[in-house]
C-alpha cells in the first residue's frame, strides 16, 4: 500500500511551533531541576555557641598535645601531654593530664616545657595534685601526690579555647577558610581576652594560631606558635599542637585520697632547704608573668 503525504500526516504538522514548545518545555524543566538540586547555603556553626552547649556536668573531652621548643632554630625539648577534661555548667571544672618530657640537651636554659619533668597532674576544686617528676624522691613514705593551691586545666597550649571570651576574640580576628580559623594576635591582646594584662615588652610578642573546627563547630585542633627573642643570646620558639576528641563523652575526675597526698606547705616545713617550686606553672600565659 502506498501512502501519500496527506496519509502520512493526518493532522496538521507545524514544525516551527512544535520546536518552540519543546525548547520552552526543556527550559522550564532545567530551571526546576536547578532549584531542586541546589543545596542551601547554611551559615557556618558558631564555635562559641557550640562550645557553651558542651558545658554539661558529667561530660568532657579528651586531650592529646605535643609541644616543641627550638633554640636558635635547633630542636631543644618536646613535651607530650594526654588526658581528659571534665565540664561543669560554665566550663572546665577538672583535669587529669599526664606529660612526658624529652630533651635534646640543647638550649634548655631558655625553655621551660619540661621544668617539672614527666608527671601527672589532677586539677579539681581549688587545688592541683602533682605526681612524679622531680618530686618523687622528696615525698615521705606512703605519699604519692604533692598538693598545690590553685586550679588550671591548661598545659603548654598558649590558646585557651575553653574560655568563651578567648575563643570569641580569636574567631573574630581570624580568617575563616573552610572551617579553619587562622590568625595572629599579640600576647597583650590574648591576655585582654582573659581579662588580664601582660607587662612590658612581652605584650608585643606575636602568637600565630590555627583553630580547626568540625561540621558541628566544635574545635578539634589548636596550633599556636610564638617566639621569644633574647637578643645576642638568641631566640626560643615554641610550637604547640593540641587535639581534642570525644566531645560530650562521659568524664569523671576525682582528687586523690587524702591519705595519698602531702600539701606543699607541709613539704616546705619538712625540707626547708630543698629547691621546691612554690607553685606549678599554670599555662603558657601565666608562666610569662601575667598580672591580674
Amino acid at each position: 500500500m502506498i501512502f501519500d503525504r496527506q496519509d502520512t500526516f493526518p493532522l496538521p504538522f507545524q514544525p516551527r511551533t512544535t520546536m518552540r514548545r519543546v525548547i520552552a518545555g526543556l527550559a522550564l524543566a532545567t530551571a526546576a531541576t536547578l532549584v531542586t538540586v541546589a543545596p542551601a547555603q547554611a551559615a557556618p556553626a558558631n564555635p562559641v555557641k557550640t562550645l557553651k552547649q558542651q558545658f554539661k556536668p558529667g561530660h568532657g573531652v579528651r586531650v592529646s598535645e605535643t609541644a616543641r621548643s627550638y633554640v636558635d632554630g635547633k630542636a631543644a625539648e618536646t613535651l607530650r601531654t594526654t588526658g581528659k577534661l571534665a565540664f561543669g555548667k560554665k566550663g572546665v571544672i577538672a583535669a587529669d593530664l599526664t606529660s612526658r618530657a624529652k630533651s635534646s640537651g640543647k638550649g634548655n636554659t631558655r625553655t621551660s616545657l619540661s621544668a617539672l619533668g614527666s608527671n601527672r597532674t589532677i586539677s579539681t576544686g581549688d587545688h592541683r595534685y602533682l605526681q612524679g617528676g622531680i618530686f618523687t624522691d622528696m615525698l615521705p613514705e606512703g605519699k604519692k601526690w604533692l598538693r598545690y593551691p590553685g586550679f588550671s586545666h591548661q598545659s603548654n597550649q598558649m590558646v585557651d579555647i575553653f574560655n568563651p571570651k578567648v575563643l570569641k576574640g580569636l574567631v573574630a580576628k581570624a580568617e575563616n577558610v573552610k572551617g579553619d580559623y587562622k590568625g595572629t594576635v599579640t600576647l597583650k591582646q590574648l591576655a585582654a581576652f582573659q581579662d588580664t594584662k601582660i607587662p612590658g615588652k612581652l605584650g608585643k610578642i606575636k602568637v600565630k594560631y590555627l583553630l580547626d573546627t568540625n561540621a558541628r563547630g566544635l574545635v578539634t585542633r589548636v596550633v599556636s606558635e610564638w617566639t621569644l627573642d633574647f637578643g645576642l643570646m638568641g631566640s626560643s620558639r615554641t610550637v604547640t599542637d593540641t587535639r581534642y576528641t570525644g566531645w560530650g563523652s562521659k568524664v569523671t575526675i576525682k582528687a586523690p585520697a587524702k591519705s595519698q597526698w602531702l600539701d606543699i606547705a607541709d613539704l616546705f616545713a619538712e625540707t626547708p632547704d630543698a629547691d621546691i617550686p612554690s607553685e606549678i606553672p599554670e599555662d603558657a600565659i601565666s608562666s610569662l608573668g601575667v598580672g591580674g
